[in-house]
C-alpha cells in the first residue's frame, strides 16, 4: 500500500483555476507523463473535473498506475494504492479498530480509502465481497466501518485498474459497482513514435517524481463547482433522453442505461465544455464521451454478434440529433 500526503494549493495569487487553459495545461503535464496518449489523459481529467470515478481496463504495463499517480501529483491530492488479491478483505481497504493499551481502548486505524485519490489497482483480481466494500464510498464518499461512518476526504475519487475479464484470477465486477464508474477507457499500446521516446528518455519514475503539483484539494473542488456553471439547453436535454430512451427499449441492449447513467453524462458533457473553453454544452460532447462513458453500464444482447462498444457507436448514429 502507498500513501503520498496533499500539497498545499498552489492555485497562482489572484488567478481563478476554472479558466480552460489552467485546466489545458494540467493535460499538457500529465501528458508529458504518458506519451503519446493525449486523448486518454484528456477523458481521464473530464472524468475527475465531473466528479467521477474512472475505471482503466488494459493488459498490465501500458501505463494504468502511471496515469493514476500522474494525475494525482499534478492535482496536488492524497495519493493511496493498494493491490486487489484474492484473499484482500474489505476492512484492509476500509480500515479496523485496534486495541491501544496505553489509551485502554479501541482506536480505529483508517484504510486506503482515506485519501483523495484511491487507486485500486487491479480491482477485478479479489473477490465480490472486497469489490463491493468500495461501493459506499463510491456513491456516498463515506465509509461505514466499526459501527460508525466516518467521511472520506473530499475531493474523492477512485481510479480503478482491471486486466482483461479472459485473464486468469479475474471476477468480472458486478454491475451496481460497474454503473459508480464514469468512465471505462483503454491506454492501449504506444504507437511507434511514442514507444522511442520511451526507449530513449528518462526513466518514467525519475519523470514522475519531478512533477509539480499545478493546484490543490480547494482550487479542484472550484473547478468542479464551475461545471456546475456551464448552460444546458432544453434541445441538449431532449438529445440526451432520447439517447438514453433508446439503451432501454430493447432493440440495442438488454439492460439500458440507469437514471445514475444519464447524471453523469450531463456532468461528463459539461466538464468537457468547461474544458474546451465554452459556456455552454454541445451535442459534440455527449458524442465524443458517449461510448467511454456507458459501453460498460449496459448488458449487451446476446444475438447481436457485435461489441457493445460497437453497439453503443451504432445507437448514436441511429439516433438524430434535434
Amino acid at each position: 500500500m502507498l500513501r503520498t500526503t496533499p500539497n498545499q494549493d498552489t492555485a497562482p495569487s489572484g488567478t481563478t483555476p476554472v479558466k480552460a487553459e489552467y485546466i489545458a495545461r494540467l493535460v499538457d503535464q500529465v501528458s508529458t507523463i504518458i506519451v503519446g496518449k493525449r486523448e486518454q489523459v484528456s477523458l481521464s481529467v473530464i472524468c475527475l473535473l465531473a466528479g467521477g470515478h474512472l475505471l482503466i481496463e488494459d493488459v498490465p504495463g501500458v501505463g494504468k498506475t502511471t496515469l493514476a499517480q500522474a494525475l494525482a501529483r499534478s492535482l496536488g491530492l492524497s495519493f493511496s494504492r493498494i493491490q486487489f488479491t484474492a484473499d484482500l478483505l474489505p476492512s484492509d481497504l476500509t480500515g479496523v479498530s485496534v486495541y491501544e493499551r496505553q489509551r485502554e481502548e479501541f482506536v480505529f486505524h483508517p484504510g486506503p480509502v482515506f485519501a483523495n485519490v484511491l487507486l485500486a489497482d487491479e480491482i477485478n483480481r479479489a473477490g465480490p465481497r472486497t469489490q463491493s466494500a468500495l461501493l459506499e464510498a463510491m456513491e456516498e464518499r463515506q465509509v461505514s466501518a466499526e459501527g460508525e461512518t466516518r467521511p472520506l476526504p473530499q475531493p474523492f475519487f477512485v481510479i480503478a485498474t482491471q486486466n482483461p475479464s479472459d485473464q486468469l484470477g479475474t471476477h468480472p465486477l458486478p454491475e451496481s459497482q460497474l454503473d459508480r464508474f464514469a468512465v471505462r477507457l483503454s491506454l492501449g499500446y504506444p504507437d511507434r513514435l511514442s514507444e522511442r521516446a520511451l526507449l530513449t528518455g528518462d526513466d518514467r519514475r525519475d519523470a514522475l517524481s519531478a512533477l509539480q503539483p499545478m493546484m490543490g484539494p480547494a482550487s479542484w473542488q472550484l473547478c468542479q463547482q464551475a461545471v456546475d456553471t456551464i448552460h444546458v439547453s432544453d434541445a441538449f436535454l431532449d438529445y440526451l433522453q432520447a439517447l438514453l430512451t433508446a439503451t432501454r427499449d430493447g432493440r440495442w441492449f438488454a439492460l439500458g442505461l440507469s437514471p445514475r447513467a444519464g447524471l453523469s453524462l450531463l456532468r461528463l458533457a459539461k466538464a468537457r465544455a468547461l474544458l474546451l473553453g465554452r459556456g455552454h454544452v454541445s451535442p459534440e460532447d455527449l458524442q465524443a464521451l458517449w461510448v467511454p462513458a456507458m459501453a460498460h453500464r449496459v448488458v449487451p444482447l446476446h444475438q447481436s454478434g457485435r461489441s457493445t462498444s460497437a453497439q453503443a457507436r451504432a445507437l448514436l448514429e441511429a439516433t438524430p440529433v434535434p
